[in-house]
């Protein structure tokens, strides 16, 4: 029995292993099946992403020639007219040259903020619009700071004498260099001398285009421009501010009076200031100086007036403003 079970045995073992045999090899050949598979998938999904960057990259090669050819490098939308509006004194063909844009440019290409932030640096220039209208003109309208005081600062002339630079501040404290007389449709005298001149401030603040912060410089340029719709408008006329002080500050007028203000309630003290000049006029008398900074029991010194008519007042810098194409 015991041999019988061993030649049986024996006779099994080789049918087991052809049956093993033949299932490695099934496997062995899904298994490459499915890797050909696998490589002609990616072959062709590499072939798809290759072939749709290749066709946006020629997409867009063929939409940067045709914006160049028919817009960007168009002769139809060279700039031929710059149209120039400004609302003070600055001459339009310096705001053309300010702007930059070359003869013949394209009005397309242009870049309208890089224009608009070259010509808000100059410092009397405030603010700008620009605006293309197809084909070929530009639209510019320019807001000047409008001067409403004057500094003037002595320097070296460089041959041994002094010389005096002036600078102008609008109602905000920006610093401003007077325009060249070639570069204003109004003479630069006439301009200059009817601003107030700011007297006592610290010179290292004058810097173009800068802020003036000092509380007193502050108060003044307040005062100038609350001046002219104050009752006193027209009766006299501010001359020299002195801002040496950091409380008060002190106006000289064209007639020789000495007004103190406190730096706060502006209005308050020119209404003030117009009752004592209405009280002068009564007694044929007129303010010497008077201390606006006090609340109460106003100091005052008096001289006799002027028996001579006082000259008509110059045009305010606000009357000289005016619109150019």
């Amino acid at each position: 029995m015991r041999n019988r079970k061993k030649s049986m045995w024996f006779k099994r073992q080789p049918k087991n292993r052809r049956l093993n045999r033949g299932h490695v090899l099934d496997v062995k050949v899904r298994s490459d099946q499915v890797r050909a598979t696998r490589t002609r998938i990616a072959v062709v999904a590499v072939s798809i992403l290759f072939g749709s960057f290749l066709g946006l990259y020629l997409v867009w090669c063929i939409g940067a020639w045709a914006l160049n050819t028919f817009v960007y490098e168009n002769a139809a939308f060279a700039v031929q007219t710059i149209e120039v509006r400004t609302d003070g004194v600055i001459a339009p063909d310096q705001l053309r040259r300010w702007t930059g844009i070359k003869p013949g440019a394209n009005l397309i290409s242009l870049d309208l903020a890089a224009v608009k932030r070259h010509l808000e640096l100059v410092p009397t220039i405030a603010d700008v619009s620009i605006e293309r209208i197809l084909p070929r003109t530009l639209k510019v309208r320019v807001t000047e700071r409008r001067p409403v005081a004057q500094v003037k600062v002595p320097r070296s002339d460089g041959a041994g004498g002094i010389a005096v630079s002036v600078f102008q501040l609008d109602a905000d404290g920006i610093v401003m260099q007077p325009l060249d007389p070639r570069q204003s449709i109004i003479p630069l005298s006439q301009a200059r001398g009817q601003l107030p001149l700011i007297s006592g401030l610290n010179l290292l603040q004058l810097q173009a285009g800068h802020r003036v912060d000092a509380a007193a410089v502050q108060s003044a340029l307040q005062l100038v421009s609350a001046f002219g719709r104050s009752p006193m408008a027209g009766l006299v006329d501010l001359r020299r501010i002195d801002v040496s002080s950091p409380n008060v500050i002190v106006v000289t007028t064209d007639q020789g009076s000495e007004i103190t203000f406190g730096l706060q309630d502006l209005e308050q003290q020119l209404r003030r200031w117009r009752q004592i000049h209405d009280l002068g006029r009564q007694m044929n008398k007129t303010i010497a100086s008077a201390d606006l900074a006090v609340a109460n029991n106003v100091p005052v010194r008096w001289m006799v007036m002027a028996t001579t008519p006082a000259a008509p007042r110059n045009a305010t810098p606000a009357n000289l403003r005016r619109r150019n194409v």
